[in-house]
């Protein structure tokens, strides 16, 4: 008996590790694990755009708000006014141009009323002229005497000269209006100066509001009612629902990792409730370039360290904890490298991902 429960316990062991290989060999050898993960989100930091004294903030900590919510007011009274101000100098150019418009019309009346004249002058030339050259023969057949002859040359010099005048008149008005164009493109230029900066002055009145950007959750507000503030100063953060794993791989780890293969996420905070993710992306280089003093290799002590490299993972629409994860939860995420490389086929492509999926269900 103690032969054949020896001999059971044996065969039932070698079993067991048969079956154990067989399933490492088949599954656990396909997956990559790390504790080295978070929870990590696009947080924004709303900073004014424009300096003043805070006059209302519309928010309390860690209230949820929606894009286009109001969180806080700068007072706004001195630049109500200088929107006022700018409206103003609008209006006075645009007067101005309207005076220069009307000028101009008043120049091509000037100019037209210059052209008829010089067209009668240039008749009455015409007719000077031809009397003239009438008299000469006439006065060579002594028809007629010395002094209408006379009278004739002057209404001809007179006719001349006052052709003469008006198309020197005619000239003039036409440079006038040539200077009155010119004014009017300098109005037009002090129009489009003062439009400028009353838009410049409407956006700063506009930037007196302060609105959120995104939806998410209130977090670290430091603003407070009467705080005086200026451009880039950190009023609060805004934290996103929508939220993404970091997670720090072994540089051994990656190399059969892709973007679009299936991925376990177990929350500290919620280890009984796993969901599924799908590797979005992979940092372009690992943390250590990134660090604020990278490390320098080329020295005499060097010492070989595995460096870590950030994946991304996007967690699914359908999630189970979506609206309860917070960024900066740690997290131990476990990729399927088996898995197809294709978001659409790569979820629950393993049974541990099944299990993940029908627990998040």
């Amino acid at each position: 008996m103690r032969k054949l429960i020896l001999r059971s316990g044996i065969a039932l062991s070698l079993l067991a590790a048969a079956s154990g290989g067989y399933y490492w060999w088949q599954q656990i050898r396909f997956f990559e694990s790390t504790d080295n993960a978070y929870v990590e989100g696009d947080i924004s930091v709303i900073s004014p755009r424009i300096e003043g004294y805070i006059a209302e903030v519309a928010v309390g900590d860690n209230q949820a708000v929606h894009a286009g919510d109001v969180l806080v007011t700068i007072e706004d009274s001195d630049f109500r006014a200088r929107v006022a101000q700018a409206e103003a100098v609008l209006l006075g150019a645009q007067a101005s141009l309207v005076t220069v418009d009307s000028q101009i019309t008043y120049q091509d009346a000037r100019i037209a009323e210059m052209i008829a004249a010089e067209r009668s002058a240039n008749a009455e030339l015409t007719r000077a002229r031809q009397e003239f050259e009438r008299n000469k023969k006439l006065i060579a057949g002594k028809i007629i005497g010395t002094q209408e002859m006379d009278d004739t040359t002057a209404t001809k010099l007179k006719a001349e000269a006052e052709v003469s005048r008006i198309s020197a008149s005619l000239v003039a008005e036409r440079a006038q209006k040539g200077v009155l164009e010119a004014n009017r493109a300098e109005a037009l230029a002090k129009v489009d100066e003062a439009d400028a900066n009353l838009r410049l002055a409407r956006n700063d009145l506009e930037k007196t509001v302060i609105r959120a950007p995104i939806d998410g959750v209130i977090g670290n507000r430091a603003v407070r009612i009467g705080q005086f503030v200026q451009p880039g100063s950190q009023l609060l953060s805004l934290v996103p629902n929508d939220v993404h794993i970091v997670a720090n791989f072994k540089e051994t780890q990656i190399g059969d990792m892709q973007p679009g293969q299936a991925v376990k996420v177990t929350v500290d905070a919620f280890p009984d409730r796993p969901v599924i993710g799908i590797v979005d992306s992979f940092s372009p280089a690992s943390g250590t370039e990134f660090s604020l003093l990278p490390a320098e290799n080329a020295t005499g002590n060097f010492t070989k360290i595995v460096q870590r490299v950030p994946v991304r993972i996007a967690l699914k629409d359908n999630a189970a904890l979506n609206g309860l994860l917070r960024p900066g939860l740690s997290v131990v995420v476990s990729v399927d490298t088996k898995s197809a490389a294709d978001p659409r086929l790569a979820a629950g492509t393993g049974w541990l991902f099944g299990a993940a999926q029908a627990a998040s269900k």
